[in-house]
């Protein structure tokens, strides 16, 4: 169902809005937790292994010390603009991403080249929705950054308020061209490899059906490609995205600063060795594979019971 074929051909624009909405909803409720995770470690400059400098050490220690300093709540920081972020960035996303798809099928390419046109099409989606999405996800940021005990915004409408009177309206937008540079190659690995490995399964199944089995499978394995694939400059725009926020990193450990995504990554590279620009990549791993699996797996289903509204 993702990218254009004889079902997908049924479905309107409006239904694929509402199938990347959706898909973007659900997968951040059950997903949120492993996402406070990988930016607790991200942004944590002292090394993530058991030392007394150390705020956190694994993922079951941060999430243990999380709970016991913060409360379980404390893993859904900041699931309210990561829902609007989700669901803004899932409907951009698979809308751009379909509709490019059925304006290529038009050119009637040969099949060779369908890789190639995954890749960019999965690119120029991804940037759309980055657009689209990023002011979210500096606030998303920023309330999952601060610590409890020393608040600076007590809400999404107070952070939004905030950061535009006193840091400026482009500051929204502060770490959108690491992003791009991360979600361009990011989004369209992710659809090039998808669409590869669900071809890769319906061949060894022999099954010329999407399945809930298939797109997880296919998902997951698309999510960790990509990943693997941009990491460092997603580690870069979550450091660039709390700079002016020393108040509320207080208790977490040393401050990290710099002037831009060059900066970022030499300061990275210089003060926490190669190893740096991947830390956290553990819980961004398993994020993305399951992220990634939910994604495209119940996107593919709604746009099934969508159809079958249609017949």
């Amino acid at each position: 169902m993702v990218g254009h074929d004889s079902h997908s051909a049924k479905l309107s624009q409006l239904d694929f809005a509402i199938a990347g909405g959706s898909s973007g909803f659900i997968t951040r409720m059950l997903c949120q937790p492993l996402d406070v995770l990988k930016i607790r470690f991200q942004l944590q400059v002292e090394p993530i292994s058991k030392s007394n400098l150390s705020k956190y050490h694994s993922i079951l220690h941060a999430t243990n010390l999380i709970i016991k300093e913060e409360g379980v709540k404390a893993l859904w920081k900041g699931h309210i603009p990561a829902q609007l972020l989700s669901v803004s960035y899932g409907i951009a996303q698979f809308w751009t991403f379909e509709v490019l798809s059925r304006q290529v099928s038009l050119l009637n390419l040969p099949s060779s080249v369908s890789p190639v046109v995954n890749f960019s099409c999965g690119s120029l989606a991804g940037c759309s929705a980055t657009l689209v999405s990023f002011p979210f996800d500096v606030v998303r940021t920023r309330l999952v950054a601060q610590s409890e005990t020393h608040k600076v915004y007590s809400g999404i409408l107070e952070a939004f308020k905030s950061i535009s009177k006193k840091e400026g309206f482009l500051m929204l937008y502060r770490g959108v061209w690491p992003t791009f540079l991360q979600i361009g190659p990011h989004a369209g690995v992710q659809f090039m490899c998808y669409k590869i490995f669900d071809s890769c399964y319906k061949y060894i199944v022999n099954s010329p059906n999407t399945t809930l089995t298939s797109s997880l499978v296919s998902g997951s394995l698309a999510g960790l490609c990509a990943k693997i694939v941009v990491y460092p400059f997603d580690l870069a725009k979550k450091r660039m995205q709390i700079q002016g926020f020393e108040q509320g990193r207080m208790v977490f450990g040393q401050l990290f600063k710099c002037k831009g995504l060059n900066d970022c990554l030499v300061k990275i590279y210089q003060m926490e060795g190669l190893n740096g620009l991947f830390k956290g990549l553990s819980p961004s791993l398993v994020k993305a594979v399951c992220t990634s699996a939910l994604h495209f797996s119940s996107y593919e289903m709604i746009c099934q019971v969508l159809e079958k509204t249609k017949n």
